[in-house]
């Protein structure tokens, strides 16, 4: 009833400035007319017809500002409403009022367009929800669930209408929903048991955060990962086991002959001792081989503590001899970390870039930069570059005569464990390589 009273009002104000703006008009032609010596007859009848002229333009400007208002009023209750499809007629650009029915004309049609992709995106969004081999799940503040896709209801053994609403502890996700985001879980669900990977992540509805849960059935992949793996392992631990074994077989066999004999050499002492000599050697070897295997699956969880970036590089330049360094000043930075396990890894970079120099008679850097979130420490060679990356983190592979193989992978496997990465690569203004660590602040 307020609305319609302002209208009214609005109306009537409207109706009322009309008529006060010919009021001078008409009360000067009142006076003229009857003041004159006009009959009584045409004094009555011209007055009736300015009168009438009078009110008739006065409600004929009422209804042209009045008109488009409600038109307007209507166009926008449509839009709020839903219904896109309502348009204004006689929506022109060359007067003001036309210029706000095409606004709101463009308005419109902008909203139904919007409306029909949000309409599609969310009808692409649950097939793929519903034919995604992962299970996902939405709780919200309090732990109920309120939407599960296809794999989700699998995985539960249970169809929506008899999970949905209900609390995560009691469908046995309430794990789900605290401790780490990202982690493998070893669990028996209803619809299935094995290793599953989950994340967890936040989003808000309705102003209100809820829970996203996603677990994949990682079994399978593991199983054929583990079985890679495990085969590179034997081949690589098998390469390695005959190129000791062999030489060793070879020459046992050699000395058993020796001694078997009945009548030796002049100088069957001798051979005797050199054949022991290189059998020792190749079994030393062989138990370097498996010292650096034993180190790298026995990695320590690392020790944070706070680091200053430049006094850990400098104090890594200083123990290398062989070949001046450069330093190339970075920003005053700390990280978090485990110094004695960062400081191997660039102990093992900065060794691995001075040998690589040292073969061309080229120079090292080590450096390092602030990045988002992160800090780069960066070392260049100009060595003669590397020449097949896709071996550098394979464990045991080794081009150098006296290497073990094992540097880069424990180098590698040290920056992950502070959940940051290592990465060597060619250098593309020059000759050499470029190795960069990257680890969060």
């Amino acid at each position: 009833m307020a609305k319609i009273s302002k209208k009214m009002a609005h109306e009537r104000v409207v109706f009322f400035q009309a008529l006060l703006g010919g009021l001078p008009a008409v009360v000067v032609a009142m006076c003229y007319l009857w003041l004159g010596s006009a009959a009584p007859k045409e004094q009555w009848t011209l007055s009736l017809l300015v009168f009438g002229f009078w009110l008739g333009f006065a409600a004929a400007v009422q209804n042209r500002v009045v008109r488009p208002l409600q038109t307007m009023a209507n166009l926008l209750s449509a839009l709020r409403e839903g219904d896109f499809s309502v348009r204004a007629r006689g929506a022109r650009r060359d007067e003001p009022l036309g210029d706000v029915m095409s606004e709101i004309n463009t308005l419109s049609r902008t909203l139904q367009d919007q409306r029909m992709s949000a309409l599609e995106a969310t009808a692409l969004l649950r097939t793929v929800m519903e034919e995604i081999e992962v299970a996902i799940f939405a709780f919200d503040a309090d732990g109920r669930l309120r939407l599960a896709n296809h794999a989700g209801q699998i995985l539960l053994a249970k169809p929506a209408e008899r999970i949905l609403g209900r609390d995560a502890v009691e469908l046995g996700l309430g794990d789900c929903l605290n401790g780490e985001s990202a982690r493998l879980l070893t669990t028996t669900f209803p619809g299935g048991s094995g290793r599953w990977g989950m994340r967890r992540s936040q989003f808000r509805e309705g102003g209100r955060p809820h829970h996203l849960v996603v677990i994949g059935d990682l079994s399978r992949t593991l199983r054929e990962e583990e079985l890679r793996a495990w085969q590179r392992l034997v081949r690589v631990l098998g390469h390695e086991l005959n190129n000791s074994l062999a030489p060793i077989k070879s020459i046992a066999g050699s000395l058993g002959s020796l001694l078997r004999r009945p009548q030796r050499a002049p100088d069957w002492e001798e051979d005797m001792r050199s054949g022991l000599e290189i059998i020792e050697s190749r079994a030393d070897g062989l138990s370097r081989f498996m010292q650096a295997y034993a180190r790298l699956a026995r990695l320590p969880a690392p020790v944070l503590a706070p680091c200053e970036v430049s006094g850990l590089i400098h104090r890594v330049v200083g123990l290398e001899t062989r070949l001046p360094v450069e330093i190339v000043e970075g920003p005053a930075l700390a990280i978090s970390c485990d110094f004695a396990q960062i400081e191997q890894v660039l102990i093992n970079l900065l060794k691995n870039a001075v040998e690589a120099a040292l073969e061309t008679g080229g120079g090292v850097q080590i450096g390092w930069r602030k990045l988002p979130n992160r800090v780069e420490i960066y070392v260049e060679d100009e060595g003669p570059g590397i020449a097949s990356a896709s071996n550098l983190f394979v464990p045991f592979f080794t081009t150098k005569p006296e290497g073990s193989g094992i540097g880069l992978v424990l180098c590698r496997q040290i920056a992950e464990n502070h959940h940051g990465s290592l990465t060597l690569e060619n250098r593309r203004d020059t000759t050499g390589s470029l190795a960069r660590l990257h680890l969060p602040e």
